[in-house]
């Protein structure tokens, strides 16, 4: 996408485009297969649209001029289309990231079929949200896009400025960003919202640390994962499979790890040179720590065989980050009035300013806030207990922090709408087995969403129509 700051309240935190989680092509299957009247019709239009941008014959004095298309169909998704200039947009996006990162650039040919299929599989994400009610309105958009400005500290019409200067259509990235949201939320309730951790689940991932010594291992990764699909023949396994073993020779030769994995890789962060981050053990599945034995920075794992296909991870920073861990922490409580069709952002905030005179004049904040406040807290008077730095959003710690015990706040906007906060006091904890069980559930959670979230992607793929073109003749 780009390499704007954008935060995970407003759909998925990464730099650059999705990369493919399912890598072949279907040539169509079923009642799908038979539908030539929409498709003949699309390329009517294309047609038709080719033969308007043209000048007529002789026009310019050169009546033998050849004609030549201005876009075409590349692939075709259920009922939709990509077209030639969509993708070479996305091409140009991808190489100036590339190329700020210092990854050296796959063959055009190479990239332009992961990025094909990424858009492949977006395309197929975001039909079946629509089709199963998720929508992003304006207000919701725009209300995201003010949080992007401001995480790059600047205003929604400096921030637009910026992107123009640097040749982003604004209108184009407005919708890029609604169609994140879109992902976002497909993934959260059809992912993230299914994924349970037992407390026995937590319990044998801290009993495995402490076998280790106590050890909290982290490992930063790069890995390039080769994608087998569900059910696949031992024709396609062995295409696979030399389609890996081809990559793992390049790197033997020295190729560029980055430059390998934005050439080979279905994995999604392929276009990242294939830079997964820091990730604790328990983050990792147990093929990936296995290999990771006697592995030293810079190293290359041997070609690694799982359900989803095969891997090549290179391990470039190892620390063990256990320590005891004592944090000043904040007993707080709230008022939230959210935002929506009916409240302005000026409604909200006008409320609260009236609350808080009621409360300078003697008012019960918790009585006020079983009343008014919209969140899960009311019924507690809005008491959130004591918290830790880094459990609440930014905005909220920020102007909480600055509060004395008994001190209620201004009107404070973050991205669940308008606050009043109050401090009730103020405790140094040592919250070292507290943090290890949240660490712990937390790696669990991750892992168990990605391997999920990789599984519903290439459902949703098998499920679908595609037809991809990009090979065929102009």
């Amino acid at each position: 996408m780009n390499n704007w700051t954008h935060s995970k309240q407003d759909g998925p935190t990464r730099p650059g485009p999705r990369i493919p989680l399912h890598a072949h092509r279907r040539a169509g299957h079923g009642a799908a297969a038979c539908r030539p009247s929409w498709r003949s019709l699309l390329l009517a239009v294309m047609v038709w649209m080719t033969v308007l941008a043209q000048p007529a014959a002789g026009a310019d004095g050169a009546g033998g001029a050849q004609i030549k298309p201005v876009d075409r169909i590349v692939a075709v998704v259920n009922d939709d289309a990509i077209t030639q200039l969509q993708l070479n947009d996305q091409l140009d996006m991808v190489t100036k990231q590339l190329q700020q990162k210092g990854i050296p650039l796959p063959p055009r040919d190479v990239l332009e079929k992961q990025l094909l299929e990424r858009m492949i599989n977006d395309q197929v994400q975001l039909q079946f949200a629509k089709q199963t009610g998720i929508r992003v309105d304006d207000t919701e958009l725009d209300q995201s896009l003010q949080r992007i400005a401001q995480q790059n500290k600047m205003t929604l019409p400096q921030f637009r400025a910026t992107l123009e200067k640097q040749g982003i259509d604004f209108a184009k990235f407005r919708e890029e960003i609604r169609d994140e949201i879109i992902l976002s939320k497909l993934r959260e309730r059809d992912v993230d919202n299914r994924i349970v951790v037992t407390d026995g689940e937590v319990e044998n991932y801290l009993k495995t640390q402490a076998a280790l010594g106590g050890k909290e291992n982290q490992y930063e990764l790069a890995h390039i994962l080769i994608m087998v699909p569900d059910n696949a023949s031992p024709e396609q396994i062995r295409a696979k499979q030399a389609r890996a073993e081809e990559a793992m020779e390049k790197l033997r030769e020295g190729a560029d790890f980055g430059q390998i994995a934005a050439s080979y890789s279905d994995a999604p962060d392929a276009l990242q040179g294939g830079m997964v981050g820091w990730k604790s053990a328990g983050q990792l599945p147990t093929l990936f720590l296995d290999a990771l034995k006697g592995m030293k920075p810079g190293d290359v794992s041997p070609l690694l065989r799982s359900p989803n296909g095969f891997h090549i991870i290179r391990l470039v920073g190892e620390r063990d980050s256990a320590k005891p861990t004592v944090v000043t922490q904040t007993h707080v409580r709230h008022i939230l009035i959210k935002t929506n069709e009916l409240v302005s952002q000026a409604d909200a905030k006008n409320r609260l300013l009236e609350l808080k005179q009621r409360l300078e004049h003697g008012a019960d904040f918790a009585a006020l806030a079983r009343q008014y406040s919209d969140d899960a807290s009311a019924s507690s008077g809005g008491d959130l207990g004591w918290v830790s730095p880094g459990d609440t959003v930014p905005a909220f710690e920020h102007a909480m922090d600055a509060l004395k015990p008994g001190e209620i706040s201004d009107p404070v906007h973050t991205p669940f709408g308008w606050h009043l906060i109050q401090v009730l006091g103020r405790r140094t904890q040592d919250i070292t087995k507290e943090r290890q069980q949240m660490l712990a559930r937390q790696a669990i959670r991750e892992r168990k969403s990605d391997e999920a979230y990789q599984d519903f992607v290439r459902q949703l793929r098998d499920q679908a129509y595609v037809e991809n073109r990009l090979d065929d003749k102009q």
